[in-house]
């Protein structure tokens, strides 16, 4: 025949209590958090970017189709010649 000891996990209500209410305390302690990665903030700027640029298009679409752009001649051709010796 076996006898089993007395189950301690009723002999003390209080530190049923008393655990519950630690458990609960830590619970409140941890606070969420969020970090973003290099890569994400990497992808944040490069969208950005590509708006500023599409913003850019638009304005000089706008300049051309009211005819206000201006080119500098000289600084198109330099572009041009730099682009050929290939230190663009």
């Amino acid at each position: 025949m076996k006898i089993n000891g007395p189950q301690h996990s009723n002999l003390n209500p209080y530190q049923k209590q008393f655990q519950k209410q630690a458990q609960v305390q830590k619970g409140e302690a941890a606070k969420d958090r969020v970090e973003i990665s290099s890569q994400a903030k990497h992808m944040q700027e490069a969208s950005n970017a590509k708006q500023a640029r599409l913003d850019r298009v638009e304005e000089l679409k706008n300049q051309v189709q009211s005819g206000t752009y201006q080119v500098d001649a000289k600084e198109t051709a330099k572009n041009v010649a730099n682009f050929f010796k290939g230190q663009a």
